[in-house]
């Protein structure tokens, strides 16, 4: 009898710590024993891109430097001579489309002359920027080949969770092909780079040159570009990546439009803190409370007050202030929203026809430049001004063109007959010109020279790119 109760306590026992272990597989996956198929499979998708850039400095004549501030450093800072040097940059990218569509970090490619993608670690090709947006800190690439590419697809970066396993691939400090992995550390991350921000911080190692690659899930879906690290010696295992579904929304934009089309409400918002919630008799601190009204905006239109707190928008929550610029940036434009708004101890619900933020009177003061002035380039008897957002936008011309707008044409200028008004000088003597500056030193480069010919870059009144040989006097 002893015995029989003794088994039955040994059996009870058995079957408690089976039904534990199979509670505990069912909260946990089993730890990868290797990521070498799903890398294999995921590297020829991953690029490195190399761009460079010219930089002008002032060369120091003098064996010594004069302290800051002091009167002598203005006085014979004429003396020094520009010298123009190239500046090369590193980073990362991915293919999301079999005809050379690429995605990277629009701080990779910024004020590249020129763009070289390598694929697969062996084939090199050049790269024209379709869109980029400094907003999101991200750019769309298509590589000039007609060869087909294998492309990675997006997943879905909502169902990522703290403590998922990833791997990213890049070219850190250069070296191509790299692959890392880790977990995800963290979600909704802000570090006030850019407008928007919700970063997905893993613990894979990322450092100078992996921004803009891929941060990939274990189906070897994409589901974070990989952007920034926390340090300037490199890795120390906090790293940073745009959440892919973020991502998607801004990149379909840029293919299709070649620029952004956000979400826009009009109003200037703050946190709400503890102290606001009680004298709004708030039940916490959540929502964004609306500071100011913009005239004329989509709120203000739709009755939105100074003094609000806004709690939801188009069905989602606002729990801190920070979500809810990326939640409207997000959201279509033109858009009829229902926002739950509290006020006066109550709530109430406003429907709001979303704006566009790039065509709003906010973002154009953001924006906003010193107009660009007309200036004469007496040895060549022409009128020029760079060229502006408006010319880009009108004439249809890749984002990140750069260049001179010719306004005026002497009848003697040796440009005459060769060149029309409203061409647009991109460069001279094979550089890239992004100032009046260039152009005008260049132009007394080649006056110097025995050979006085100079060979120009344009787009000339029908946006047809031409090289023109000018012979100057």
């Amino acid at each position: 009898m002893r015995r029989f109760k003794i088994k039955k306590i040994r059996v009870f026992l058995v079957s408690i710590l089976l039904l534990f272990n199979n509670s505990i597989s069912s909260f946990s996956k089993e730890i990868p024993g290797s990521f070498a198929d799903l890398a294999e499979k995921l590297m020829p998708s991953v690029v490195n891109i190399s761009t460079t850039t010219t930089v002008t400095t002032q060369s120091n004549p003098f064996p010594f430097q004069f302290p800051p501030g002091s009167p002598f450093e203005d006085m014979f800072k004429e003396f020094g001579a520009p010298q123009e040097r190239k500046s090369a940059a590193l980073g990362s990218g991915f293919i999301i489309d079999e005809k050379g569509l690429v995605i990277t970090n629009n701080h990779v490619i910024q004020d590249a002359e020129d763009i070289i993608v390598r694929v697969n670690g062996d084939k090199e090709f050049k790269a024209q920027v379709i869109g980029a947006d400094p907003l999101s800190d991200i750019a769309v690439l298509k590589l000039d080949s007609n060869e087909k590419f294998i492309p990675v697809k997006f997943g879905n970066s909502d169902k990522a969770r703290i403590g998922d396993w990833v791997i990213a691939i890049g070219n850190p400090f250069g070296f191509g092909g790299t692959v890392t992995s880790g977990i995800i550390s963290a979600r909704n991350r802000s570090l006030g780079l850019t407008r928007y921000e919700d970063y997905i911080q893993t613990d894979a190692s990322i450092n100078s040159g992996n921004s803009g690659g891929p941060l990939f899930d274990l189906n070897g879906d994409v589901i974070g570009i990989n952007t920034a690290i926390l340090g300037r010696s490199g890795s120390i295992g906090i790293g940073f990546a745009i959440p892919s579904n973020s991502a998607k929304i801004v990149i379909d934009q840029l293919v299709k439009f070649g620029e952004t089309k956000r979400g826009w409400l009009g109003v200037r918002i703050q946190d709400v803190t503890k102290e606001i919630a009680d004298v709004e008799n708030l039940d916490e601190p959540r929502g964004a409370l609306v500071a100011s009204v913009a005239e004329n905006s989509p709120s203000e239109k739709a009755g939105v007050k100074a003094g609000d707190i806004i709690l939801e928008f188009n069905g989602e929550k606002i729990k801190e202030m920070k979500e809810l610029p990326t939640i409207v940036a997000r959201t279509e434009v033109g858009k009829n929203v229902k926002v739950k708004i509290w006020r006066n101890k109550k709530e109430i619900i406003k429907t709001i026809t979303l704006g566009r933020l790039e065509t709003s009177e906010d973002f154009k003061v953001a924006e906003k430049k010193t107009p660009s002035k007309e200036t004469s380039i007496d040895e060549l008897k022409i009128n020029v001004r760079l060229i502006n957002k408006e010319d880009i936008k009108s004439r249809n011309l890749p984002n990140q063109t750069s260049g001179l707008v010719i306004t005026k044409i002497e009848n003697d200028s040796p440009l005459k007959g060769s060149i029309e008004l409203n061409s647009i000088i991109l460069e001279a003597q094979k550089k890239k010109i992004r100032s009046i500056e260039d152009l005008s030193n260049i132009v007394n480069n080649v006056l110097k020279s025995d050979q006085k010919t100079i060979l120009l870059v344009i787009y000339n009144s029908q946006n047809q790119r031409r090289y023109i040989g000018i012979k100057l006097n």
